[in-house]
């Protein structure tokens, strides 16, 4: 009764903020979502979300799950799974990620490397290559219309 429990968000919580106005220095480890609405320089670490706001600035690497970026990023990006790049975003340095979107207005300046993405495992028998078996329907409808002809 008391425990209302509401449908998922487009955002995503936030465990660690830096504030905007706020100006940090160094390394951050978290096991946690963070945001960065202010200025950041050093090295992040977060095995969640890292979220830099429309007006964050960071001068850092970033290795996360997660990173979505609003705001101006200059250093190297690291994604376990998606990069996200929004309109406002801007990113100087080097991506690497298993999934990368970017949105109409983001700017990019560095390279892009996507990691593998593992295969899908297909249930069944073993594979029927769709050319081969066109060709051979269509052969055998050929060698029908001369055996009947």
């Amino acid at each position: 009764m008391w425990k209302k429990k509401h449908p998922g968000s487009l955002f995503r919580s936030t465990d660690t903020l830096i504030g905007h106005g706020g100006t940090l220095e160094g390394k951050v480890n978290c096991d946690t979502n963070l945001r960065v609405e202010g200025s950041f320089s050093g090295e992040i670490y977060c095995t969640g979300t890292v979220t830099v706001g429309e007006q964050g600035t960071v001068q850092a690497s970033i290795v996360a799950n997660e990173i979505i970026i609003a705001g101006k990023v200059l250093g190297d990006l690291e994604a376990a799974g998606r990069i996200t790049m929004m309109g406002t975003g801007q990113i100087h340095g080097n991506i690497a990620a298993g999934t990368l979107s970017i949105l109409e207005g983001g700017f990019l300046n560095g390279s892009v490397t996507m990691t593998e993405q593992p295969a899908p495992i297909k249930s069944g028998g073993p594979e029927i290559d769709i050319q081969t078996k066109k060709k051979d329907k269509r052969a055998a409808k050929q060698q029908g219309a001369r055996e009947a002809g």
